[in-house]
């Protein structure tokens, strides 16, 4: 089943290098609205969590087809920015997901090799 939704998740920068990831987020950010306006993706949220102790306080979380999505995460230019992010954040990384009306397919399927 396709994921229509790719989470991007950091805990936060790595001490000293806090210039470098507030630089990388406003190109990141640039870099997004750029696939969204192309069409690439349909959108992206950015989520900065509230204190809570957990080691996920940020997130951008971006909306697409999921074949387009594959074709994303298969870029260089995608691969680029998620490797120089894992030099400056503790704790980055990617996960594909599923929202929407989807989320309803995944159920259905869980139910029925549940009950199977």
């Amino acid at each position: 089943m396709p994921s229509n939704v790719i989470l991007f998740g950091w805990n936060r920068s790595i001490p000293s290098r806090e210039k470098l990831s507030a630089r990388h987020f406003e190109e990141f950010v640039k870099y997004l609205t750029g696939l969204q306006q192309k069409g690439a993706i349909q959108g992206f949220d950015t989520v900065f969590l509230d204190s809570h102790g957990g080691d996920l306080n940020g997130f951008f979380l971006i909306k697409g087809d999921s074949s387009k999505l594959d074709a994303l995460v298969s870029s260089t230019e995608w691969i680029t920015h998620i490797t120089r992010a894992s030099l400056h954040l503790e704790g980055s990384g990617v996960v594909r997901g599923t929202t929407g009306t989807d989320v309803f397919e995944r159920m259905a399927l869980w139910t029925s090799v549940l009950l199977a």
